[in-house]
């Protein structure tokens, strides 16, 4: 459904909000921005809290687990990367976020590690059926659940950052064939269009795509220039999917850190208009918390 345009009054308190130093809670749980999904899982308890911490927070839509950032090169050989978190842990703490605080809970594949490629058809089956049966709602005799028998995350990020772009397309249709329900999103880099992961957008599977306003290289720093008009064109390209801003929570993370006020400026006051426009996407949990970017507290 559509966010409605911002009235007067509510841009306004919106504006007030962030020039305060921070998005306060009201600016997502009264869907000022839409909606705020978080990446976790790249740092250790210690420093960003279990999941269930970031749920309870309650400013998060979503939460991203990252990564699952081993596949595709040699059969069944696959890994989960969550930053020394206690696996056996998570399941609860994703049964606790789903049913407790209404939280999205997501997977990404991929990352910025180079331990994945899909180098054949077969290859993108292999993994569809390990993540359906690993993480989502298959349980297949056999498959080991990380996060254990009961608990299943949402959906699926494609998080493709490295590596060639074949066969992405055939994972995408492979998992939505599996059955309605699941949530599929993409993180992209913020030029238009992503090579990794175009024709896997094509196939129009995808709920959502969290396009990364930030980024290393000379074509990502130009896209980054030109903010609002780059990010326009993920969203014209794509009307049936829910669009999102993806942000660094810190200028410690990359120097296109967005200011919260410019934020307004830069973005929102514009793009909260579009029928598409879906939310934030913050990168990461870590970050967050320690810059209180998104004022949690």
């Amino acid at each position: 459904m559509a966010l409605p345009p911002l009235p007067f009054a509510l841009a306004a308190a919106l504006l007030l909000t962030i020039i305060s130093g921070h998005l306060a809670a009201p600016a997502t749980a009264d869907g000022y921005v839409g909606g705020l999904a978080i990446y976790w899982g790249r740092h250790a308890d210690a420093d960003e809290g279990t999941l269930r911490q970031a749920c309870d927070t309650g400013r998060y839509t979503t939460v991203i687990i990252t990564f699952y950032n081993v596949f595709g090169y040699h059969p069944g050989n696959y890994n989960l990367d969550i930053s020394g978190h206690d696996v056996t842990a998570v399941g609860a703490d994703i049964i606790h976020c789903q049913k407790s605080r209404n939280v999205t809970i997501l997977l990404a594949i991929g990352g910025y590690g180079g331990g994945y490629s899909l180098p054949t058809s077969q290859s993108a089956a292999d993994v569809a059926d390990n993540l359906w049966n690993a993480f989502l709602a298959g349980r297949r005799a056999g498959v080991s659940r990380p996060f254990g028998h009961e608990a299943a995350v949402d959906g699926v990020d494609f998080f493709i950052d490295q590596g060639g772009a074949d066969h992405y397309d055939e994972l995408a249709r492979r998992l939505h064939g599996y059955g309605a329900g699941v949530i599929w999103t993409a993180t992209t880099r913020c030029s238009y269009p992503d090579h990794r992961l175009e024709k896997a957008l094509a196939t129009k599977v995808f709920d959502r795509i969290h396009v990364r306003m930030y980024g290393a290289g000379e074509i990502e720093r130009r896209c980054v220039i030109s903010s609002r008009y780059s990010w326009e064109k993920w969203a014209a390209a794509y009307p049936g999917s829910k669009v999102y801003i993806g942000l660094v929570a810190s200028p410690e993370q990359d120097e296109a850190w967005v200011f919260q006020k410019d934020l307004y400026y830069e973005y929102l006051q514009f793009v909260t208009k579009l029928p598409n426009y879906g939310g934030l996407a913050v990168y990461d949990r870590y970050y967050d918390k320690k810059a209180n970017y998104t004022g949690e507290g």
